[in-house]
């Protein structure tokens, strides 16, 4: 069946993994948020919004490899280790609406300072803990 899907992957346009990237962005990060980054897109910025589009939305999170809740761990971690806070924020709203519980995002934040540093991860938390405090 991979080997199915992938074909498949691989025969569709671009437009076909454009589509497939807004309705996976939409999803994931919410109506909201990409609304005001498309309000947003300029002839600067529009290339690498649709870039980001197909090959993030559309290619690795709409890939049937792992689930959406296992992709948020790993994405919150790569903010954490990139210094990302920005992206952490964004990603910590994903990642409550891919299922995961304040619980685990904690979770993988304590995991972070491991493997990320403790500088790293007490930002991360600092930034959590207002994201998870606006959900209240």
């Amino acid at each position: 069946m991979e080997g199915k899907r992938r074909m498949s992957a691989e025969r569709m346009t671009d437009e076909d993994r454009h589509a497939q990237g807004m309705r996976t962005r939409r999803e994931v990060l919410g109506d909201a948020h990409v609304d005001r980054a498309e309000a947003r897109k300029n002839a600067f910025t529009a290339d690498f919004q649709d870039m980001i589009t197909r090959y993030a939305w559309g290619e690795i999170w709409s890939r049937p490899g792992l689930d959406r809740k296992t992709r948020s761990c790993i994405t919150l971690t790569a903010m954490v280790a990139g210094g990302h806070l920005d992206e952490l924020a964004m990603h910590v709203r994903a990642a409550v609406r891919n299922g995961l519980t304040p619980e685990e995002i904690k979770e993988v934040l304590l995991q972070t300072a491991i493997y990320c540093g403790v500088p790293a991860a007490n930002s991360a938390f600092a930034v959590a803990q207002r994201v998870l405090d606006e959900g209240e």
